[in-house]
């Protein structure tokens, strides 16, 4: 439902002020966002403002290094799927992340993200020991992982190891839209114990979800909203949904900037101290795309740090 601007104007105020806003509530806002463009620009300078008054005008940086595109997963949207035979693939070696690291501290950065596929190779061991190497060179650095869904007995040990924080998106909230985007061998209810999980154990949790990939709804993206005020994640990645070659959703529309920035905006809105990234897939779409999504209310950004020569076969 489209609301009227006074309409529009007090709900976002509601959710501003912390209200626990429903599905037809969230879902009428984000119709309305993506009718009227003067409309998308209060609620993402709302956003803004929101967000200045908690970390001021701060972008936290934090050092990517992609270290494998090996992905046992056949996931229906993802350019390193398993099924995906076009795909050159790459390790990069426990020195050759070391170096992406010192090449990242070199430069200022204090966090770095080291995300894979679910690559079977890095074993529950040899991860524990890439982890305790970069903790012992880099003390004064926090490690963050996305290396995917795990057992609850491997994230402790990458805890203990000494990483800080984990990346897993949920990539939808909405049971039968989960079904849609993924084999019928990943399941919701797994992916969002593994959040929970991460959560208890102590680590710094991130969740997220694409922004238009098929068949997904307003009502949908109410969805995630509503999980994300459940879970009260501290980080949350938010990108447009790309259409990867060589997938079955290859020949399918790619999601929006603006539908991005309208999300971006409510995330912030309904988790203020969240720390959300402008991403990668926003600037693909847009060369003003990162600037954008700091201007909607994110306040991360992810320079990748991953050796040039494997950056363009890590395309998710």
């Amino acid at each position: 439902m489209i609301l009227s601007e006074p309409d529009f104007l007090r709900a976002v105020a509601e959710l501003a002020s912390g209200a626990a806003l429903a599905v037809p509530a969230l879902a009428s806002i984000i119709q309305t966002a993506r009718a009227d463009g003067a409309l998308q620009e209060i609620l993402c300078q709302t956003a803004s403002d929101l967000r200045d008054r908690l970390y001021g005008r701060r972008v936290f940086f934090r050092g990517l290094i992609e270290f494998s595109n090996y992905c046992a997963n056949d996931c229906y949207y993802c350019g390193i799927r398993a099924g995906n035979g076009t795909v050159n693939r790459y390790r990069l070696s426990q020195e050759e992340i070391l170096l992406s690291c010192q090449s990242g501290y070199d430069l200022g950065y204090r966090t770095f993200v080291l995300q894979s596929g679910e690559d079977p190779f890095f074993t529950d061991d040899l991860m524990v020991d890439i982890i305790r190497q970069i903790h012992k060179r880099f003390p004064d650095c926090a490690i963050t992982l996305s290396l995917g869904e795990k057992d609850r007995a491997s994230y402790q040990r990458f805890f203990d190891a000494g990483a800080n924080r984990y990346l897993l998106r949920h990539e939808s909230a909405t049971p039968e839209h989960y079904a849609l985007l993924h084999p019928a061998e990943l399941d919701l209810l797994n992916r969002q114990r593994c959040l929970y999980d991460l959560k208890e154990i102590g680590f710094q949790t991130g969740a997220g979800f694409m922004v238009g990939p098929p068949g997904q709804t307003a009502e949908h993206l109410a969805n995630d909203l509503i999980f994300l005020r459940e879970l009260q994640p501290h980080m949350v990645g938010i990108g447009p949904f790309i259409p990867a070659s060589n997938t079955p959703f290859a020949h399918e529309p790619a999601g929006t900037v603006e539908d991005t920035l309208i999300m971006v905006a409510l995330t912030r809105l309904t988790l203020p101290a969240a720390l959300i990234p402008a991403t990668t897939a926003l600037g693909s779409l847009d060369h003003k795309g990162r600037e954008k999504g700091l201007q909607a209310g994110a306040n991360v950004v992810m320079p990748n740090l991953t050796p040039t020569v494997n950056r363009k076969d890590y395309s998710l």
